[in-house]
């Protein structure tokens, strides 16, 4: 075995074992790479040169644009928790299935699929879901078996359901495997995979996954009815015309919201940086109004001002540094100024209000650690990345996979295993950074397609992040359930929806246009 060889192999355990022990991620990559650096050029199997690499990589991310999107996603979703506004989207839902045997679950599923479109971050969905109706179905009569896992198997939803951060890493990750299999294939006008691309894919495995958690708790209402009653208080405070209108306010902002967002993506209309800034601009109008809903007139003008915004920015040129504007641009731009002014008005007050009820510091502070976290990590893993390469773990990688039998689909089956065994103790960014770049370039060679790829590593993960005994969704929601809810009923209750989950799994390895059909067709492939 080469010296080169040993240094990888010895790098990379030398790594995983520091980040069981707890050391911080970002100085366990850090400083791993650094030291196996060091002993390469002691031994002469690295060469110096290569680091100089390392600040075009981090002046790479700091002008990466698509990036910026990772913070305005984060602070979207936090201000929606933080605002009570998904608080009061579960409370909806619950009015509206909670009269049906097992209404409080399905309500669950749909919030949590809500959530995660607007989090993307699983801790945080579980967590919130935890807190929010886990007490409530209890109170209700529901088994704290099924209880737990339609909570934990919703909280999970983030990882597949965009735009979440999990899908914005993993996107940018796989784009640049995807131009670096095509130039060793020797493509040198490489075509590329864009986060949107890997949205489109995710977003129908992720309805199915959806769809297939709701029928599985009318199965269970129907052949064991005791385990999830029908809440026969869920109307009683409301007549019916109350109700309605009341549901429509509750749900309609949230949802149209999160359509927005996504729909402008999918839809070619706003770049994910782009549509991340209209989705924290409407947090912050939803939690204004929420947090005083007696003053809601100029939030309300506001938001028709964003809507005015985005409508015009189709429909004309809004550019002002040009030497002749026609009439109707100009008249156009002025209509912009307008509504611009009206949405900097709502935004001040949606600010202003989340300020003095405590709520923006909290949101700041959340966003700031979190996309902190993210950023200090990338960075990391870009050195782990850069020094494992110049140690030559490429060929190591590409050696292995290669020589697996069963050609793509051997190698494919050996990383989904490895990629679920490491979910059992690595975060997903320690494998979005630091797995994803070593095996990823190397399926690409083999014919793999990268939206399919990428869709098959979110819900391989959220299935990983899902499983018993070491499951991450189960540690966060063992941390927010009462005592009387034990261990063992939370593991007991994902059981089904890790069966389902590696079904959809199984269903997507055989039909892979789940995941390729709706990009193939919006790009006109």
């Amino acid at each position: 075995m080469e010296l080169s060889t040993v240094l990888n192999l010895a790098m990379f355990s030398t790594a995983l074992t520091l980040l069981l022990s707890g050391f911080p991620v970002a100085f366990t990559l850090a400083g791993t790479a650094l030291l196996f650096a060091g002993l390469g050029i002691y031994l002469d199997v690295f060469d110096l040169a290569l680091l100089g690499a390392f600040p075009q990589r981090i002046f790479g991310t700091m002008t990466n644009e698509i990036l910026i999107s990772v913070p305005l996603f984060i602070f979207m979703g936090v201000m929606l928790q933080r605002s009570k506004v998904a608080e009061e989207l579960l409370d909806g839902m619950s009015r509206l299935f909670g009269t049906l045997r097992g209404g409080l679950g399905i309500s669950v599923t749909v919030v949590g699929a809500l959530l995660a479109a607007s989090t993307g971050i699983v801790g945080a969905t579980v967590v919130t879901m935890g807190l929010l109706s886990l007490p409530t179905m209890l109170k209700r009569g529901y088994s704290p078996a099924l209880a737990s896992g339609s909570i934990a198997a919703a909280g999970t939803l983030g990882q597949v359901i965009p735009p979440s951060i999990v899908l914005v890493l993993l996107g940018e990750t796989l784009s640049s495997a995807y131009q670096k299999a095509q130039l060793d294939l020797g493509i040198f006008s490489p075509e590329t995979v864009s986060v949107g691309d890997l949205f489109a894919g995710a977003l129908l495995p992720g309805l199915v996954l959806v769809g297939f958690y709701i029928v599985y708790q009318i199965a269970v209402a129907i052949i064991w009815p005791d385990t999830s009653p029908a809440d026969t208080q869920a109307n009683e405070a409301d007549d019916e015309h109350a109700g309605m209108f009341g549901l429509l306010r509750i749900l309609l902002p949230p949802i149209s919201l999160i359509v927005a967002v996504l729909g402008s993506i999918l839809a070619g209309i706003a770049t994910p940086t782009e549509a991340a800034a209209v989705g924290a601009v409407g947090a912050i109008l939803l939690g204004g109004i929420k947090i005083q809903p007696e003053k809601p007139r100029p939030l309300q003008v506001a938001a028709v001002s964003l809507v005015g915004v985005l409508v015009l920015t189709g429909l004309a040129d809004l550019r002002v540094t040009r030497d002749h504007i026609p009439g109707g641009d100009l008249a156009a731009i002025l209509l912009a100024v307008i509504l611009c002014t009206g949405l900097a008005w709502g935004i001040a007050v949606g600010l202003t209000r989340a300020y003095r009820h405590g709520v923006l510091t909290d949101v700041m502070r959340s966003t700031t650690e979190t996309t902190s976290m993210v950023f200090v990590i990338l960075v990391g893993a870009a050195l782990f990345s850069l020094v494992f390469r110049g140690l030559e773990g490429e060929a190591l990688v590409h050696e292995f996979l290669t020589g697996v039998p069963g050609g793509a689909f051997g190698a494919m089956l050996v990383v989904m295993i490895i990629m679920f065994l490491l979910g059992f103790f690595l975060d997903f960014l320690e494998i979005i950074f630091v797995v994803v770049p070593m095996i990823a370039p190397v399926l690409l060679t083999m014919g793999i397609d990268p939206v399919w790829l990428g869709v098959m590593m979110a819900v391989n993960l959220q299935t990983s992040f899902l499983t018993p005994p070491f499951g991450f969704a189960l540690f966060y929601l063992r941390g927010v359930a009462p005592a009387s809810v034990r261990t063992t009923q939370i593991y007991l209750g994902v059981i089904p929806f890790v069966l389902i989950q590696l079904f959809a799994l199984a269903l997507l390895a055989q039909y892979p246009a789940i995941a390729t059909w709706l990009p193939d067709t919006l790009n006109g492939s």
